[in-house]
């Protein structure tokens, strides 16, 4: 058995750079939230449209008079309004984070 030194992972990090902490609380981070759902109402009202423009009915009448009715799918569409959907799901997720860190994270005040 082969024993090698293990790393004790002080040297598997970069060392910290200096310089101010990073602020999270940003009060611009409420217009970025505010955005990001303006988007996501978008992107939801088009995967609406394109689901429902995906679906096309098709009615053929038989010589004997029987209406055979069939749906024909155009998956471009269908792949759109999916995509769309996830973007808008993932726009709101996103648009809660900031607008959380936009009101709640805030540096700790001193006690006196």
């Amino acid at each position: 058995m082969i024993d090698l030194p293990q790393p004790t992972g002080a040297e598997l990090w970069p060392p910290e750079e200096p310089g101010p902490p990073a602020r999270l609380h940003k009060p611009w981070r409420t217009l970025v939230a505010v955005v990001e759902v303006v988007l996501a109402v978008l992107a939801g009202w088009v995967a609406y449209l394109c689901w429902h423009d995906s679906v096309a009915t098709v009615v053929t009448r038989t010589d004997d008079g029987a209406a055979l009715e069939s749906h024909r799918y155009f998956g471009g569409l269908l792949a759109a309004a999916i995509g769309l959907g996830t973007v808008a799901a993932l726009l709101l997720v996103d648009a809660v984070r900031q607008l959380a860190l936009a009101i709640r994270a805030r540096s700790p005040k001193p006690k006196a």
